[in-house]
């Protein structure tokens, strides 16, 4: 199967993923907590997770699977090697459990220890968000391209790492920071939807200090694939293996602009 059957075929799994969390319902009755601050998981990130993989497997059975919930979140070193896909079910929990949008499916097939194909599906506004290594990223089958303006004439996007209280103080002198330096600051509450609103052009930048694989693999090649620069806060490549900082900016801003000087 070529790399466009294999994006073909998790679309259709993205979709069906966002037909499930949209026909939702009792979703506070679900709830369980998980180890870290504000951390849950629904039924339905388990329901959604337990349908990728079968629906993933039968894809590609040679591939291994990589998920937030169910024990199935450990990357290993056999995944630096063939494919593995690398799924969050519900990218945005605490939104998806309180109704505030957005929350999505995150889908990526990793090559050899990098992101070869990505899906994000935002089953809310009806996007599908994808990319081919390579090949550039599309929105519902269109191209798109990350902001060409600089950083002063951009919004800048970020995350709290709100299971890591304890690197609240360090992010939030940042916001101090680029807000001096940007418009203004927005936060969704969904790291996977952040990068592809990078991809999208409607943000300049966007920061977290901690996510880990299955929240930036898929949105992060799609950025990447629109023109978007991804490293690590301190400007390093991403190594693709786990838990990161992350720093993703357009094809506009300088590097001078937008490296953390707080």
């Amino acid at each position: 199967m070529d790399a466009r059957q294999l994006l073909i075929g998790m679309e259709a799994a993205g979709r069906e993923a966002g037909r499930i969390m949209r026909e939702a319902e009792n979703i506070r009755a679900s709830v369980t907590a998980k180890a870290g601050h504000g951390n849950f998981v629904t039924a339905y990130d388990k329901r959604v997770q337990a349908y990728l993989s079968d629906a993933l497997g039968a894809l590609l059975p040679e591939a291994r699977f990589i998920g937030e919930e169910d024990g199935a979140d450990a990357f290993t070193d056999d995944d630096r090697h063939g494919y593995a896909f690398c799924v969050d079910p519900i990218d945005g929990t605490t939104n998806f459990l309180t109704g505030f949008r957005p929350s999505v499916v995150s889908i990526a097939l990793l090559k050899d220890g990098a992101p070869f194909l990505a899906a994000v599906c935002n089953p809310y506004d009806e996007l599908m968000l994808t990319a081919i290594r390579g090949e550039g990223a599309r929105c519902n089958g269109e191209p798109i391209h990350s902001l060409d303006l600089p950083l002063r004439d951009s919004l800048v996007l970020f995350g709290t790492a709100a299971y890591n209280p304890e690197l609240a103080e360090r992010t939030f002198a940042l916001c101090a920071d680029y807000l001096r330096r940007g418009i203004d600051l927005r936060r969704t509450g969904s790291a996977a939807w952040d990068l592809c609103n990078m991809a999208l052009g409607t943000v300049g930048l966007f920061f977290e200090m901690r996510l880990q694989l299955w929240d930036y693999a898929a949105a992060g090649l799609i950025a990447m694939e629109a023109g978007c620069r991804l490293t690590d806060l301190d400007g390093r490549p991403l190594t693709w293996d786990g838990p990161s900082s992350i720093l993703c900016a357009s094809q506009g801003v300088a590097k001078e602009d937008y490296l953390p000087r707080a």
